[in-house]
């Protein structure tokens, strides 16, 4: 696998958020993610007056991950309004470490991190066995 390209990933992010329908919270977000095979995959936030329907961005790029083809997430970039690096909430972290694993890389507001950073001890297909 080449070098993660963070701003080529960044700028997908950025241009999701922009689609994002957020009228109830006003924060948009973006993100975007590297796939083993070298396809990048996107996703931004969708809304509902139902609070508990709320797409994540990350549940929209999991479901265009599936849709193209699946795979595992090598990198993955989360964005705010601004552009700026956006720490994915506990239900999407677990959305990643199911698809992208210990060793997914995260840009984080901390910079690059591993999933097994990001979410340690997580829970996962092992735990089930």
């Amino acid at each position: 696998m080449a070098t993660v390209d963070w701003n080529a990933l960044r700028n997908l992010a950025v241009e999701a958020m922009g689609t994002a329908y957020a009228p109830y919270s006003n924060f948009p977000v973006g993100v975007a993610g590297l796939v083993d095979d070298g396809r990048l995959v996107s996703g931004c936030n969708v809304e509902n007056a139902a609070y508990g329907v709320t797409l994540c961005a990350e549940c929209g790029m999991v479901s265009e991950l599936q849709r193209t083809g699946g795979g595992r997430l090598v990198a993955v970039s989360c964005v705010n309004r601004d552009g700026e690096p956006l720490m994915p909430c506990g239900r999407c972290r677990q959305l990643l470490w199911e698809h992208g694993g210990p060793d997914c890389q995260v840009m984080t507001p901390l910079g690059v991190q591993s999933m097994s950073q990001v979410l340690p001890q997580a829970f996962g297909a092992h735990d089930l066995a």
